[in-house]
């Protein structure tokens, strides 16, 4: 479908009447193929790889000092994962003047998938190092299969997020706060 494609966006705040520019576009994400950037697509995946690293190594340090087993530890992590990427998105859109009700939706609308994915990726990666499971927080071996980790579910969310962004979907719902 042909339009008019605007080369200024600063004071163009409406979009309705555009096909394929909803109201979260984000005028450096959009391309006339209707897909998201790949710098846009690494820069949301950046920001949830944030929030997952920040709750999974303080899930991993509160287990390890309580003395819990890899599971227990693990699950733990995961929950302060989603708790970080969802409190980092809060954060912004927060800032922005949305109220605590639409902020929640608009952060579990951005962030879920690309949380999920980032979580099962990195833990998948870190249950098949060998002797990952079994490194302390004092052992290279740890610190290294987590970068590893991190590296890898960086690499597979990122087209999982330019997919989404895309669509207007995923982190697409946050850019019209920022």
């Amino acid at each position: 479908m042909e339009h008019e494609h605007h080369t200024g966006h600063k004071n163009h705040t409406s979009h309705e009447g555009h096909a394929g520019h909803g109201p979260g576009h984000d005028p450096g994400a959009h391309h006339h193929g209707g897909g998201a950037s790949w710098g846009t697509a690494a820069k949301a995946t950046l920001h949830c790889l944030t929030g997952c690293a920040i709750g999974e190594v303080l899930g991993m340090i509160i287990g390890t000092a309580l003395g819990w087993g890899n599971g227990a530890t693990m699950v733990l992590a995961i929950v302060l994962a989603f708790f970080f990427g969802y409190a980092l998105t809060l954060r912004g859109v927060l800032a922005a003047g949305l109220g605590l009700r639409s902020a929640v939706k608009v952060a579990l609308a951005a962030d879920t998938v690309s949380i999920v994915v980032m979580e099962i990726v990195d833990n998948g990666v870190l249950l098949l190092v060998p002797g990952a499971m079994d490194a302390h927080l004092d052992d290279a071996l740890f610190w290294g299969a987590l970068a590893f980790a991190f590296a890898v579910a960086f690499l597979v969310t990122t087209p999982v997020n330019k997919w989404m962004i895309g669509r207007g979907k995923g982190h697409a719902v946050v850019h019209r706060y920022h």
